[in-house]
């Protein structure tokens, strides 16, 4: 078991053809593949069942997110009781504001595989955890990428999970391990456990 994931798709996110139908709340449950679980489905598919998407995630002990795909979602995204943000930030300077004002929220912000989104994590803010995401890190150079910001940043890992099989970490691990990062634990435990 890995101690957290929070970068998890379900068939929440409905119109992401990458989900499969059996990537169930009920089924991450059964599977128990991580001692703190985070849902983080799509933003754009959930202000029309924000409570009910809530609402099954804490009963469950999951913690509950969202990803958000720009800039442009981020103020109605802050208007919605998440428990952190996902966020993909691109090389663009609405994508450092969407960024600094998710941060400026207070509640934790993971940029979300910052390499496969071409972030320039000198323009991220500090504040911000940065993810050594399982599905996209063996997809370059990414000692080069993530080396020179080792001391500024704290670091996640994230299954970026839309498929059952992609629940793990395994080269998540094995990228962290070589970088020299010790993953940071942003919640304690299950939701409602404490932070």
């Amino acid at each position: 078991m890995i101690d957290q994931d929070l970068h998890i798709h379900t068939v929440y996110s409905h119109g992401d053809p990458a989900i499969e139908p059996q990537q169930t709340p009920d089924l991450i449950e059964s599977l128990a593949h991580a001692r703190v679980i985070g849902i983080s489905d799509h933003y754009e598919y959930l202000p029309p069942v924000f409570d009910e998407y809530r609402q099954d995630l804490h009963s469950r002990g999951f913690w509950c997110g969202c990803e958000i795909n720009t800039g442009a979602e981020v103020p109605q995204a802050l208007e919605l009781p998440f428990d952190y943000y996902i966020y993909h930030c691109r090389d663009r300077d609405s994508e450092y504001r969407g960024a600094e004002q998710l941060a400026d929220s207070g509640k934790p912000v993971i940029i979300s595989h910052p390499m496969a989104m071409g972030a320039d994590l000198n323009r991220v803010p500090t504040g911000c955890y940065i993810e050594v995401n399982n599905r996209y890190v063996w997809k370059g150079d990414y000692m080069a990428y993530y080396t020179p910001h080792l001391d500024r940043f704290r670091f996640v890992l994230g299954s970026d999970a839309h498929k059952p099989n992609w629940l793990n970490h395994v080269y998540a691990i094995y990228a962290a391990e070589r970088l020299g990062i010790v993953p940071t634990q942003i919640f304690d435990g299950p939701y409602g456990s404490g932070k």
